[in-house]
């Protein structure tokens, strides 16, 4: 059985690993999708040109079995057949041996369209030009949520004060392209790529085929943060079908360009807060409405509605409250899932949203959000008691402390016209990641399965469908057995996931690896160690049952939304150009509970590459939609990101927090780290300019849009007098304005 990183990432470090488009396969052809070029219409007609030998073309008549990818909903066609919905679209797959001659085919494929009026925005999508892409409303999902009586609330405010919030797509620059290479092997068609979950990869192919002979390998993996949980099914469905016909290897993979052009985003999305606030500066009731654009098939849509409704009021204490979400259909790539899964957008809103409140009333925004955070008495928005022990204040004062917050903050209050050319600013975000699927799906649909296989010789092998791509779990899964067992990591191994090996854990997403499939291993482990007989061969399997305090109806949105919560504080600090809008990040400190961490170096890494994912979303990251329905960003030179010149050293620290339900303690982290950044960001952004900023990603032509609407600035001596007295927990008046 081959294992994988028995030294740690040591080929990935020395290029000696074999990523898909690196290996090797006899009589391999090469395969390239036929797309659709109009956004929305009808197929009237098709030529295909005539293929020379050896050469193929497949489209929805050759599926044997369902033309979908089985995403959740069953609405997002493995072959375009009668419509076409998004620029991009997979229509055909042409195969043959010469990329080349490949190319010209495709080039002489001549497709007629009846087109109709595309929709690329919410309220484009809301307005039904030439009708619904989708039902009679274009929404593919909805969910609302209550806590306590809204009206009530709002019957006790003395101010309301309205916002709406927003943020934009974000693009995965994952290192390595989409590729898939499939195969017939032993009566099966194998695919082995670049993916998170390999049996989702296994179940589409299956449903293509109608049948069960198929297997999915996770090949290296170079990078996926999400966009290659469900994309891999585009590939994979289409390629099966092929390989099955031909009893040849197929190889696709995508060029830069095509990856941007046609892969999964995350969702751009508006929230609308309407917010009561009583006579003694307290929040009394919140009303939040919000929409996302899903793209043109509902995808993971839902769920990343779900996560975003079921945390919408991020760690703060509210007592009456109403969410409402949409997810719209437009004529887009689908979006997708995307570290973070919603709560990016959500902890930016909210995050920013909570910021503007304390200052239109004139409150310290540090001391406003510590007023309002959520306490052990709390219920949650779902209304669950708070499980396990709640530490905010405490990260708050440690992230504070790092960044000298309050000193700086006070001291960038004060810039003045003296200080023309560039000012500094400080922000802070807290923020929380539900750990796991939303509400009961890890007991009811998924229940994942682990094995540990102990051979004769002593050594252990630990059989899970979870991968690594990139965040470092084939460590962090050997260390939890090794350390339960008492045991050399050199004497656990890993298999390759495999799902013609190893058992359905679920797949890599939502911050469970570690909470859920973990914890089982650890379980497994202990029951292991206890049977452990030298010299004989042994096999332990175990099956995740959520814990008995966990409790969700899933009919009223009530109870445990999550297995667990994680918790982050960021802070950053910027100098910002005032003549370009340019921001540089000058500091950025960050603090997190997540439980116990399982190795705090392969944890700093994650904190690292989130923060600064989440700092390119909040400041740099521009994707937009042109009016032909493409993206205008088409490479890695005109869709920025940061690069190490952009980032200062990062100060991280993290509070020691214990979950009983995770392996020794440990709780989810990976989603979590890109939760904070973005808002942090923009607030230290707004303390350098005096202006307020809503929406990401804060561009400098964002910031200087927001400088020219800035009116008579106030003098120093109103600022020094605004800022006095401010300090963690006094409620002292303050306008950073």
């Amino acid at each position: 059985m081959d294992t994988v990183n028995t030294h740690f990432k040591w080929e990935e470090a020395t290029g000696a690993a074999k990523y898909i488009a690196d290996r090797h396969y006899e009589g391999l052809l090469e395969g390239r999708f036929y797309r659709s070029s109009c956004p929305r219409g009808r197929i009237k007609s098709v030529t295909l040109p005539t293929l020379p030998d050896g050469y193929h073309i497949f489209g929805a008549d050759d599926v044997p079995g369902q033309n979908v990818l089985p995403i959740v909903e069953i609405d997002w066609p493995a072959f375009a057949d009668q419509e076409v919905r998004f620029v991009g679209q997979v229509i055909y797959l042409v195969v043959g041996p010469d990329p080349d001659v490949v190319d010209e085919l495709l080039n002489e494929i001549d497709v007629e369209y009846a087109p109709l009026e595309p929709a690329y925005t919410i309220e484009q999508s809301k307005a039904l030009k030439d009708g619904a892409i989708h039902a009679d409303d274009n929404v593919l999902d909805t969910h609302m949520l209550h806590k306590g009586d809204i009206e009530a609330g709002f019957a006790q405010a003395a101010t309301i004060i309205e916002e709406t919030c927003s943020t934009g797509y974000q693009e995965h620059i994952y290192l390595e392209t989409q590729g898939a290479v499939c195969y017939p092997q032993d009566g099966k068609v194998v695919l082995e790529g670049s993916m998170q979950c390999p049996w989702y990869v296994h179940h589409t192919m299956a449903v293509v085929l109608g049948h069960d002979n198929v297997r999915a390998i996770q090949c290296p993996t170079g990078g996926g943060f999400g966009g290659k949980e469900d994309f891999p099914d585009v590939l994979a469905a289409p390629l099966a079908v092929a390989v099955e016909k031909l009893q040849q290897p197929i190889r696709l993979i995508f060029e830069r360009g095509e990856d941007i052009a046609t892969t999964s985003k995350r969702h751009p999305v508006t929230f609308h807060y309407k917010t009561g606030v009583d006579a003694d500066g307290k929040i009394v009731a919140m009303d939040i409405k919000f929409d996302v654009n899903a793209g043109a098939y509902l995808s993971l849509s839902g769920i990343v509605l779900q996560r975003s409704i079921t945390t919408a009021t991020n760690v703060y204490d509210i007592p009456n409250v109403r969410v409402e979400g949409h997810a719209w259909a437009t004529n887009t790539v689908p979006t997708g899932a995307f570290r973070g899964f919603g709560s990016p957008q959500n902890c930016f809103c909210m995050e920013t949203h909570i910021h503007h409140v304390a200052k239109q009333l004139g409150a310290d925004p540090v001391a406003f959000k510590q007023r309002h955070f959520l306490t052990a008495e709390s219920h949650s928005l779902t209304g669950a008691e708070i499980f396990g022990d709640l530490v905010l204040d405490e990260m708050l004062h440690k992230v504070l402390d790092m960044s000298d917050y309050h000193r700086k903050f006070n001291e960038y209050t004060r810039q003045d016209g003296s200080q023309p050319e560039r000012r500094k600013g400080i922000g802070l975000a807290i923020f929380q990641h539900g750990c796991g699927f939303a509400g009961d799906l890890e007991d009811t649909l998924v229940r994942a399965k682990v094995k540990l296989l102990k051979g004769s010789d002593g050594n252990v092998q630990i059989l899970a469908s979870n991968t690594d791509i990139g965040q470092g779990l084939s460590l962090t899964f050997r260390k939890i057995v090794a350390d339960t067992l008492d045991k050399p990591l050199e004497e656990i191994q890993l298999a390759v996931p495999d799902t013609g090996i190893v058992p359905d854990s679920g797949p890599t997403v939502a911050s469970r690896s570690i909470l859920i499939v973990g914890y089982i291993l650890e379980k497994a482990a202990k029951k292991l160690k206890k049977s452990w007989v030298e010299g004989e061969d042994q096999e332990i399997t175990e099956v995740y049952c959520k814990p008995d305090y966990h409790q969700w109806d899933q009919n009223t949105y009530q109870g445990n939304a999550y297995q667990a919560t994680s918790y982050g504080a960021n802070v950053v600090e910027v100098e910002v150009d005032m003549a370009t809008g340019e921001a540089d990040i000058t500091g950025a400190w960050a603090v997190y509970d997540i439980g116990r961490a399982i190795d705090s170096t392969i944890f700093r890494g994650q904190i690292e590459g989130g923060l600064v994912q989440a700092l390119g979303y909040g400041s740099c990251e521009k994707l937009e939609i042109t009016q032909d329905g493409v993206f205008a960003q088409r490479s890695m030179a005109d869709y920025v990101i940061p690069t190490a010149l952009d980032v200062p050293a990062i100060g991280s620290d993290l509070v020691d927090n214990p979950y009983p339900y995770g392996p020794n303690g440990a709780k989810g982290g990976g989603e979590l780290t890109h939760n904070g950044g973005a808002a942090a960001f923009v607030a230290a952004v707004e303390n350098a300019i005096g202006v307020p900023l809503s929406s990401i990603p804060a561009t400098p032509e964002k910031v200087c849009e927001a400088l020219a609407r800035r009116s008579d600035e106030p003098s120093a001596q109103q600022r020094e007098g605004q800022v006095k007295g401010s300090g963690p927990g006094n409620g002292a008046p303050i306008d950073e304005d």
